[in-house]
């Protein structure tokens, strides 16, 4: 007798067959890699002038025309992150919260340097000797990046607020200017136009905090995350073929820099002295770190009343691309 092939077996095995189907991990579309891409470069993102140097990412991606922007500060290179002037911005980690808790929709996916990269600075006469020393005085700062939320927490932690000195808003190379020319008496300094104050103008480091410093970061918008992972990921490579480079090679490092910032060679030296770059992995650590130093931006009012800064900062750090950076 034939065996009977019942209707209902074969719709348990197509059912079966689907299943299995579904358990089977699913091919990722292939990206098509955007039209162009714009990155910033930056004189405190040392790696930035690698990557530009060497054309790494414009080796990656042939078929992409790669932009280049001049950024000189963390203000200015999330306000090109904003405005679509690039895909990709090089800024300090707070400067990124701060961005992103006042409405802005960025993420942020590496860490480009590790850095002491400001200070309170004095002219070399100065009288001034400690933070409360500067009760009622002028600091020049460039708000929205690292040196003015740094000037913030060494207010803070010496007992003053904002309103008890006279804050200048003044771009990074406007403000040492201005402190060296005795417009201000001090500057939220940043490097490499406070180690060139240091070397060229003998001006001194009134108030150091290396905990107060925070991280360099680059980002990218949301919708860009969503949309484009894998280049996302070409680009941290090349990131990563620059920063070895700038590891292996740190005389050939501090020329590059020197050249390209215009600023003599043993400045260059300084600004390195004080450049971390050997981890360049986001991980929980960090989100930690910006959780400490979040409340700052919630006392001093610089983020929008009612925001949860935590919660920001858990949706601003990206560390899905750790294993990128980990392959390298």
């Amino acid at each position: 007798m034939k065996p009977t092939f019942r209707f209902s077996t074969f719709r348990y095995l197509l059912s079966a067959c689907a299943l299995a189907l579904s358990l089977q991990p699913s091919a990722q579309a292939a990206e098509a890699p955007p039209a162009e891409v714009h990155l910033d470069y930056a004189y405190y993102s040392p790696v930035s002038l690698v990557l530009k140097h060497f054309g790494f990412l414009e080796k990656a991606l042939p078929q992409t025309k790669v932009g280049w922007v001049l950024s000189q500060g963390s203000n200015r290179s999330l306000e090109y992150l904003n405005s679509g002037g690039v895909d990709f911005a090089s800024s300090a980690s707070l400067a990124a919260v701060l961005s992103r808790a006042n409405g802005s929709p960025i993420k942020s996916v590496y860490v480009y340097s590790r850095a002491e990269w400001t200070a309170l600075v004095v002219r070399k006469d100065s009288p001034f000797k400690t933070v409360a020393d500067l009760k009622g005085k002028k600091i020049a700062a460039t708000k929205g990046t690292d040196p003015y939320l740094f000037t913030l927490r060494s207010l803070q932690q010496a007992g003053l607020s904002k309103d008890d000195v006279e804050l200048v808003h003044l771009q990074h190379p406007d403000g040492r200017t201005a402190l060296e020319k005795g417009d201000v008496d001090a500057w939220a300094g940043l490097d490499p136009h406070m180690a060139a104050s240091e070397v060229q103008a003998g001006s001194r480091l009134l108030y150091r905090n290396t905990g107060f410093n925070s991280y360099g970061v680059v980002s990218v918008t949301d919708t860009f995350a969503k949309e484009h992972p894998q280049t996302i990921d070409t680009v941290l490579k090349a990131y990563e073929q620059a920063r070895e480079w700038a590891v292996k090679n740190p005389d050939e490092l501090a020329k590059l820099l020197a050249t390209e910032s215009g600023l003599p060679l043993d400045v260059a030296k300084l600004q390195l002295s004080r450049t971390d770059l050997s981890n360049p992995q986001l991980t929980t650590r960090d989100v930690i770190a910006s959780k400490a130093a979040a409340p700052i931006l919630v006392s001093e009012e610089l983020v929008r009343r009612g925001v949860n800064v935590d919660q920001v900062i858990d949706q601003l750090i990206d560390t899905g691309f750790k294993e990128t950076v980990a392959r390298q």
